[in-house]
């Protein structure tokens, strides 16, 4: 069970993001197109980055007891796209909240 930690805790946090996206209408229940869009584009960036960066040695996994010991390829735990995913919701969700509390003049 230990090795499920770090999915859960990735997981987690993903639910919620998507509770506070819920209750002030930030991005997919504000534009669930466009949310899903952007999304998808900036997720599959940051994958191929880490790929490039797998494939010219520069990204190691490490070994940790809280990870899974699965790969999608190696060097690419299943974790990481989870953090990928939550790494581009939060921006948006930072982004799309600043400009709720400070609209442009």
């Amino acid at each position: 069970m230990i090795h499920f930690t770090y999915l859960i805790c990735l997981v987690v946090s993903i639910i919620c993001l998507l509770i506070l996206d819920f209750r002030y209408k930030l991005a997919f229940w504000y534009d669930a197109k466009r949310t899903a869009i952007v999304l998808g584009f900036s997720f599959l960036i940051f994958v191929i980055w880490d790929c490039l960066g797998i494939g010219f040695g520069i990204f190691l996994q490490g070994k940790s007891n809280y990870q899974l010991p699965l790969s999608i390829v190696p060097q690419l735990p299943i974790e990481e796209l989870f953090f990928l995913f939550l790494l581009c919701y939060v921006t948006l969700i930072l982004y799309r909240g600043a400009g709720k509390l400070w609209p442009r003049i």
